[in-house]
């Protein structure tokens, strides 16, 4: 019985199978590739739309819930809480499994084929914790037992990368894979003879992409809403700083559908009754009435993306909120706003290098892999390392899906 690959991202997911000509991956939407990893509930009551028909919907102005970053969620209670979603009280669980099944369905209906078997990738590390990446996995597990799946298998994500990775002129090289995807960052030193893999070494943290977003928007975009004011006292004399927690969700994918709330309404509305400045929290007031959070969320992600090409005119632009307002960045401004993340990268690196017990002059090549490995300072930092290895980011958004496609060459029949 063939096996499926599917990796399901933070950010996007990709299916591929291995047929006898080759990898095949398998056109999830509009012919692509690969689909967000996003899903859309509309008000009332209709199906649920997922992948860009979910980003869709949501820009065109659909009355419903947006979600993205769903497998940040794994390994937390947030997972298995049950909320009013889609006129029906279901858990994120649910969600995720729904998603899996609509993967399932377009595979088999691609290739005519029923698929109960999988091969998923998963990071390195969920979690930093290992209680909390076990519990993650075997969160995992379940949603897709739940699809219809019998049979399910991890692979780490930059171990399938290396699987990949053999296209290099050289006869043999040894290679660290940096994965960086929406929700975590994974290291593999792999060792390639012909086109023999072997894995040296694998670590990861818990930092990805949506990390960079978080850390963005609470530098840039959120003050611009009244992050870093004060408030005045409603007894006594003297002021308060603005509570920073509705800023923190926020600016976090995961969260933005939860902050929606009566409690919040009120905390903004107290906030706007004391605040010294009344314009920014204004702008806050109308990001929570009006649930513009998620597209706030974009305009962040679209910045950074503009910054980190050096386009002469990025920002981030939050005219949904009020009229021309913008923020303007610059690739200083986007490297200022993520240095807190550089030292743990940095330090990732090295402690990968020391378990394969390799110097970094010693590497041949590093390849990048994942939309958010892409980021310049990624790139530097690694080259800074690493100054022998040639860089190779041609792979970025595809090799994970490629090797775990190869992989399930070892568990069909």
């Amino acid at each position: 019985m063939p096996c499926l690959a599917i990796d399901f991202g933070t950010s996007n997911s990709a299916l591929a199978v291995l047929e006898t000509d080759g990898i095949r991956r398998l056109t999830v939407e509009d012919g692509q590739d690969t689909l967000p990893t996003a899903v859309f509930f509309p008000e009332d009551g209709s199906e649920m739309r997922i992948g860009r028909a979910a980003g869709e919907a949501l820009i065109e102005g659909d009355a419903g819930r947006y979600m993205r970053a769903l497998k940040s969620v794994l390994g937390t209670e947030l997972l298995h809480e049950e909320r009013r979603i889609g006129r029906k009280r279901q858990s994120l669980a649910q969600i995720i499994t729904i998603f899996l099944i609509r993967l399932r369905e377009e595979a088999e209906a691609q290739t005519g084929v029923r698929f109960t078997e999988v091969l998923s990738g998963r990071p390195v590390a969920f979690h930093d914790d290992p209680q909390r990446h076990a519990r993650a996995e075997a969160d995992l597990r379940a949603c897709y037992l739940a699809a219809g799946f019998e049979t399910v298998r991890f692979l780490p994500e930059p171990e399938a990368a290396a699987l990949a990775a053999g296209h290099s002129e050289r006869a043999s090289e040894t290679g660290l894979i940096i994965d960086i995807g929406g929700g975590t960052s994974d290291f593999s030193v792999y060792r390639r003879e012909g086109k023999e893999i072997r894995i040296l070494a694998s670590h990861g943290i818990r930092l990805g992409g949506t990390d960079f977003d978080h850390a963005l928007s609470l530098a840039r975009a959120m003050p611009e809403l009244g992050l870093g004011g004060t408030l005045k006292r409603e007894m006594g004399d003297g002021t308060l700083p603005v509570p920073r927690g509705i800023y923190v969700d926020l600016s976090r994918w995961e969260k933005i559908p939860f902050v929606y709330t009566p409690e919040t309404r009120r905390l903004v509305a107290d906030m706007a009754r004391n605040a010294l400045d009344p314009l920014r929290i204004g702008r806050l007031a109308r990001v929570v009435d009006e649930q513009l959070g998620h597209e706030l969320a974009f305009a962040v992600e679209s910045g950074k993306i503009a910054a980190n090409s050096n386009a002469a005119q990025a920002a981030i632009r939050m005219g949904m909120i009020e009229p021309k307002l913008e923020v303007r960045l610059t690739r200083g401004m986007l490297n200022a706003a993520l240095s807190q993340h550089q030292e743990a990268l940095r330090n990732a690196i090295y402690q990968t290098l020391m378990q394969a017990q390799l110097a970094p002059q010693m590497l041949d090549a590093v390849v990048l892999v994942g939309g958010s490995s892409l980021m310049a300072l990624v790139a530097e930092e690694a080259q800074s390392i690493c100054p022998n290895a040639q860089l190779r980011k041609a792979e970025a958004f595809t090799a994970v899906i490629d090797g775990l496609a190869l992989a399930t060459a070892n568990f069909t029949p």
